[in-house]
């Protein structure tokens, strides 16, 4: 559910590297509130970092730094064996790579989502999640952590208070859920959802009752502050728009997170 009548539409964007492109951010960055910016070791480069920052400025949409594991080839979507003081040391070297090209549009970063691999990490093991919230608390304490809404709430809103930063809670709304509220491997059928009409009422469910069917038909409750669409789904256009018409049509005002965490 949400936090009186606002909530927060995210996607991750800003994954192109040098002539291949990848996502569709001119048409999907417009409609949502908060743009998660690859920052090089998954996807994107300086150039890429550049252009996203400025589209998202032009279209008011607040910066969020997107980090990864160092491992393009699988898109950051693989484990890696890495010690917390080695992810504390790369997600150090993303934002601030990524404060530094804010800094040169006149913005700040609002929030910081880790990515693919180093996010699911962060579900199974919260010693990550706090790893992370570490270094956002040393970074700027006005950075907002987003982590996923359902494991471990109680144990990551305690990482927040103990950091004194803003923890984000996050529903994502093309992915398949498992019944412990994790999400359902890419790597099965039906992990990523396309129909938009489908997706938007779901999201309007998890908005105004707090609750998701999961892939086994059970129902999870989740509340969240914002919503995540993959700008890597071939849909993402079309769902976007869906849900954000959904959203508004339901008295549901879509801003940045930060407006009112």
């Amino acid at each position: 559910m949400v936090l009186g009548n606002k909530i927060d539409l995210n996607s991750d964007v800003g994954e192109s590297f040098g002539i291949y492109k990848l996502g569709l951010d001119e048409e999907v960055i417009p409609l949502i509130s908060s743009a998660n910016i690859a920052c090089g070791f998954h996807a994107g480069d300086p150039a890429v970092m550049r252009q996203t920052t400025s589209l998202a400025k032009v279209h008011g949409v607040a910066l969020g730094a997107h980090p990864g594991f160092p491992d393009r080839v699988g898109f950051g979507r693989r484990y890696m064996d890495a010690t917390l003081q080695e992810i504390k040391d790369d997600v150090v070297y993303q934002v601030g790579a990524l404060q530094a090209f804010a800094a040169l549009q006149g913005k700040r970063l609002q929030h910081v989502k880790p990515h693919g691999g180093l996010y699911n990490m962060a579900v199974r093991n919260v010693d990550v999640w706090d790893a992370v919230a570490e270094v956002l608390a040393g970074l700027d304490r006005d950075l907002i952590l987003v982590a996923m809404a359902g494991p471990n709430r109680d144990e990551i809103e305690a990482i927040g208070r103990r950091h004194s930063i803003r923890i984000a809670f996050e529903f994502f709304a093309d992915r398949a859920y498992n019944p412990d509220g994790s999400l359902v491997s890419r790597r099965n059928p039906g992990a990523v959802l396309h129909e938009s009409q489908a997706v938007a009422k779901r999201v309007i469910r998890m908005v105004t009752h707090g609750l998701v069917t999961a892939e086994d038909g059970s129902e999870i409750a989740l509340e969240a502050h914002t919503i995540c669409v993959h700008g890597d789904n071939p849909e993402a256009v079309a769902l976007v728009r869906q849900i954000r018409e959904a959203l508004l049509a339901s008295g549901i005002e879509v801003v940045p997170m930060g407006t009112f965490l």
